[in-house]
């Protein structure tokens, strides 16, 4: 279990988390949601280890703060917003630092392994910077998650912490990301990602967190959350879900460029908050 205790994080003289409390559970899929600048990705660096921080992060009761790097690196793998590498490494080089990392060096197997789960079977003695951003992002994917292979080890579960893990994807890259950590959340380890896509976090998430202004103003199943009337007041435009009767799925769909209740007016809601949802 991850537990969140009164989790503040400042930035300088900037206050970015203000007081969150959360709870993950393994076996299940975490997607935050939120604007842009609500502190989704603080709150990913945070529970990562990556910033510092007050309050209390618990990981299978374990305090954070009180585990040494290689220890988190055994239990869990984190793939940042992005990744820039100086050098040029092949395909096969990039993964191999996740599985160093790890407590798995032992297994060179899980590389080929690994980059085929991602659609990458081939490409191990290619040049990590010759590859569209697509696929760098799906190498990024395999050098993590061969760092926390097993979900579950020695009866203690694992976690994936991931930053908009297929902002850069097509959509069949999209769904098939998606099952690699339904897989994993099946197994028994534990998932917890950033989101833009809300139709993607309605469809593989378990529970979702909304972000807004450093605060969670909410949580539960997707259909709870994205369903609420606390969508609309966190992004700041209209926007209504829906559900398709076969398999109540909740949906949102974007309904065109301007307010329809200011369509007499021919002008737009202000800025990027010209969207309204149904």
């Amino acid at each position: 279990m991850l537990t969140i205790n009164d989790l503040k994080v400042s930035l300088g003289r900037t206050s970015v988390l203000h007081g969150i409390d959360a709870t993950a559970v393994a076996g299940r899929i975490i997607a935050v949601i939120g604007p842009n600048g609500s502190g989704k990705t603080t709150l990913l660096r945070a529970i990562s280890g990556d910033v510092p921080y007050q309050g209390r992060i618990g990981l299978d009761g374990v305090d954070l703060a009180a585990l040494k790097p290689w220890e988190l690196a055994a239990r869990r793998g984190v793939l940042p917003q992005a990744a820039t590498l100086a050098f040029p490494f092949t395909v096969a080089e990039v993964v191999r630092l996740g599985l160093t990392s790890g407590t798995q060096a032992a297994r060179p197997d899980l590389i080929a392994r690994a980059l085929e789960e991602v659609d990458l079977t081939g490409f191990s003695g290619r040049y990590y910077q010759e590859l569209s951003g697509g696929q760098q992002a799906r190498v990024q994917l395999a050098r993590v998650r061969v760092q926390v292979w097993d979900p579950v080890q020695n009866g203690r579960a694992r976690w994936l912490f991931l930053d908009e893990p297929v902002a850069s994807l097509d959509i069949a890259h999209q769904i098939g990301v998606m099952r690699v950590l339904r897989r994993f959340a099946d197994g028994g380890g534990g998932v917890v990602m950033v989101l833009h896509d809300l139709n993607l976090a309605a469809m593989v998430a378990d529970d979702v967190w909304l972000m807004h202004d450093g605060q969670l103003l909410d949580n539960g199943p997707p259909a709870t959350v994205i369903g609420g009337a606390g969508l609309a007041a966190a992004y700041g435009c209209p926007i209504r879900a829906n559900q398709l009767p076969a398999d109540s799925a909740t949906f949102v769909l974007p309904h065109g460029l301007w307010d329809t209740r200011k369509a007499d007016e021919a002008a737009p809601v202000s800025g990027f908050q010209a969207t309204s949802v149904i």
